[in-house]
């Protein structure tokens, strides 16, 4: 019999002739208020074990030992650990020391509980509400996972082995940050005193290796047709806004519009914590950077935006426009700086045009809308937009072309659109599909060399 298991029998068994010898009224609650399920009681020892093998295991550990080497590492964890569980005698079966040991090379490692949903490729969101309310996204619905961290106090503790690395804090003066895993996954932390269930953690999955054009057809995102033309557009060096609700898939379909651009081309990527990646051989990867904790040393999305105009860009990506730095975007691509891709926060392409206005005017110009609405519609050529359709999936719905003005709007008009035919067993069934109409623009497409046969654009052509 293993350790664990005698240890919670001799638990149960005091617990059962405390209630039976019929003692005071306070034991025999005392009893009730203690007394957890068998799982529980379990779980509770294991942790105990865990917290004294592991700060054993530090100990013994040389500090200068380079966590990076990962083979290496492990393997002198498991050797160390053998050794400890030999010489205080801790008998455990096969797979309680696999558990055992395998936890705590990931708190050693890697991200603690975290680490076998991180490792999962099938997962692509992870949130953390507290130590005891853990939750993943798998194929676009959400499940509970199978994990707790030992407090809130662990919860911090990952957090911060997040963070740190990059520069960056989190505390009760500053108490959320945006931050990235090393393989590039987007991470959101916000705590205690602004959440009332404890740190808060959200992950963001991205592929190691991006998604293609072929994998988003085949997920049924895009059609043959509707890649065609975007690509066109990309080489064209039109002005791109990919737009969507959170969730959506616009930074993986900027990934994928990015590849387009030629390799010969400089790159300049801005972005609040860096996450695309990029192909091509001559890129520049600029970054935010929140105050120190004097308040002192920020870098903004806008500084970095007028920056970047100055570093010889051929092509200027943002990740996201989420503020004042949209007016410095549309002036940079009103100034010759075409072929600029960004993504926004909307509900439709339209919506696009009046998020981008309300960032514009919240640069403090004292700019007419009238004038801010003639460089909206001067710079932006194409709007895509992408949703997260109510089976999980996602898709793009809109492809829309911005004409020009007429009086005060802004006009419009969906080259490609997408049009649901069906719900069956809870999947959304549709297509991105022509509109019909031909681009206004496609001079400017062809006076690139490009020619697209017509009929990507007939209705009759589908996908």
């Amino acid at each position: 019999m293993s350790l664990l298991k005698r240890i919670e029998q001799g638990r149960q068994t005091g617990v059962e002739e405390s209630t039976a010898g019929g003692g005071s009224r306070l034991g025999s609650l005392e009893a009730r208020r203690v007394s957890p399920p068998r799982k529980d009681a379990q779980d509770e020892t294991y942790a105990d074990l865990k917290v004294r093998v592991q700060n054993r295991l530090l100990a013994e550990l040389d500090p200068s030992i380079d966590v990076s080497e990962v083979e290496k590492v492990r393997g002198m964890i498991r050797d160390l650990f053998e050794q400890i569980l030999t010489e205080e005698s801790i008998v455990l079966s096969r797979q309680e020391k696999h558990r055992l040991f395998e936890q705590i090379a990931a708190e050693i490692l890697g991200f603690g509980p975290l680490q076998p949903l991180l490792e999962d490729n099938d997962i692509t969101e992870v949130m953390i509400n507290g130590a005891k309310s853990c939750y993943f996204e798998k194929a676009g619905k959400i499940h509970r996972a199978p994990i707790t961290f030992e407090s809130d106090e662990h919860v911090m503790r990952i957090i911060d082995r997040i963070v740190a690395p990059l520069g960056r804090r989190i505390d009760e003066s500053s108490p959320y940050v945006d931050a990235r895993l090393p393989d590039g996954s987007r991470v959101n932390a916000v705590i205690p005193p602004i959440s009332l269930v404890g740190p808060c953690l959200t992950i963001r999955k991205f592929s190691k290796d991006p998604f293609t054009v072929e994998q988003l057809i085949d997920f049924g995102s895009l059609t043959p047709s509707s890649v065609l033309f975007m690509e066109a557009a990309v080489k064209s060096r039109f002005n791109i806004i990919i737009s969507g609700g959170t969730g959506s898939g616009k930074t993986t379909l900027l990934n994928v519009l990015s590849g387009f651009i030629p390799n010969d081309e400089r790159i300049i990527t801005v972005e609040n914590a860096a996450e695309l990646q990029m192909r091509q051989d001559h890129v520049v990867t600029l970054e935010s950077r929140p105050p120190n904790i004097e308040g002192r040393g920020e870098v903004t999305i806008r500084q970095l935006v007028i920056n970047t105009l100055r570093m010889r860009p051929d092509r200027i990506i943002v990740g996201e426009i989420r503020g004042e730095e949209s007016l410095d975007m549309l002036q940079a691509m009103n100034t010759g700086h075409d072929g600029s891709l960004t993504t926004a926060h909307s509900n439709s392409p339209r919506d696009t045009l009046s998020r981008v206005e309300t960032m514009a005017l919240m640069a403090g110009m004292d700019l007419p809308v009238r004038a801010i609405r003639e460089q909206i519609a001067s710079a932006i050529d194409l709007i895509i937009h992408q949703s997260r359709m109510q089976d999980g999936t996602r898709k793009v719905t809109n492809v829309s072309e911005v004409i020009g003005m007429e009086g005060d709007v802004i006009t419009m008009q969906d080259v490609f659109r997408f049009e649901q035919t069906a719900i069956e067993d809870g999947k959304v069934l549709g297509e991105l599909v022509p509109t019909g109409l031909r681009p206004k623009f496609m001079e400017k497409i062809e006076a690139h060399g490009i020619h697209l046969p017509p009929s990507i654009f007939s209705k009759r052509a589908g996908g």
